[in-house]
């Protein structure tokens, strides 16, 4: 198997196909490397396309304190990746927790992003229920540790913003949830603690990201009720922008909606390859005057 070694010496599981410009997918905490499947196949064609499980989600390494499962680690991860691989610059294309992880790389480390997409981003954010996010952030934790991964499936899988998904396409659905009860308890928990419930919130970041001049596609499933305000937020504040719904859709879009997903990624890769997708113009920005 193939293992690239993070700064602290967790064994990171990848897996690439295709060549061209590189490609690296990073996925959200119900999803592990095998979720980007569909866009490892149809962007392989034209690119180097890279997809690895996070620390905590087998076949990667479980380490097993929560301390190195902060959002620290797991951009310094993806970046661990491509260095192993000797590229220095990747497309990133993030999901939830991935998406996070991708904002945070052209954050600290923009040198290295050729673009970012960030898929399903923000959920948590909100300042005014960041105390009982973290709140239901440890208590999840404890439910992965007593009751195990296959009964949390069991429990999350007619969330509110994966019932898109369920009427779409109930197979798809099915596998997806199959594969979480698979998922490493105890690395679920650890992410859930670390990650998931010690991450800032977007909305902390504000000055940071408006210094932000990487191409990014913020997409958004508009049943995805958490995601959409911090969706909006990131597109008023990053400059380089584009912001795009998906009607009928939830958290899930890389597998709920696969082919509108690939075609608005490959479109968007396409242009900021060609510098046509460059920070808005201040002249479209209104000013109130007639």
């Amino acid at each position: 198997m193939p293992y690239a070694s993070a700064q602290d010496h967790v064994r990171l599981y990848f897996e690439e196909a295709g060549e061209g410009s590189p490609i690296i997918f990073l996925h959200e905490f119900a999803a592990d490397h095998t979720n980007w499947e569909p866009q490892m196949r149809y962007f392989s064609r034209g690119h180097r396309c890279i997809a690895y499980s996070a620390r905590g989600y087998a076949p990667s390494d479980v380490p097993p304190s929560a301390d190195v499962y902060t959002y620290k680690h797991f951009y310094t991860d993806a970046l661990a990746i491509l260095d192993h691989l000797k590229i220095a610059k990747a497309h990133f294309v993030g999901l939830s927790m991935g998406s996070y992880s991708s904002l945070q790389i052209s954050l600290n480390a923009p040198e290295r992003a050729l673009s970012m997409t960030l898929a399903a981003v923000g959920s948590g954010s909100s300042l005014e229920n960041l105390d009982a996010f973290r709140k239901q952030c440890r208590a999840n934790a404890e439910q992965y540790e007593t009751i195990g991964s296959a009964e949390v499936a069991k429990a999350t899988r007619e969330a509110p913003s994966r019932i898109p998904f369920l009427l779409k396409d109930p197979r798809g659905h099915a596998e997806f949830y199959q594969s979480l009860a698979r998922h490493d308890a105890k690395g679920s928990a650890n992410t859930m603690r670390g990650f998931q419930g010690g991450r800032p919130s977007i909305y902390t970041l504000t000055d940071a990201i408006e210094k932000v001049l990487t191409p990014a596609l913020i997409m958004c499933g508009d049943e995805d009720d958490n995601c959409i305000e911090p969706s909006l937020f990131l597109k008023k504040h990053l400059s380089a922008a584009g912001l795009a719904f998906f009607p009928k859709s939830g958290h899930v879009l890389n597998l709920e909606e696969p082919a509108l997903f690939n075609e608005m990624v490959e479109r968007f890769i396409a242009l900021a390859e060609a510098g046509r997708w460059g920070p808005r113009d201040p002249r479209s920005v209104a000013t109130g005057h007639v």
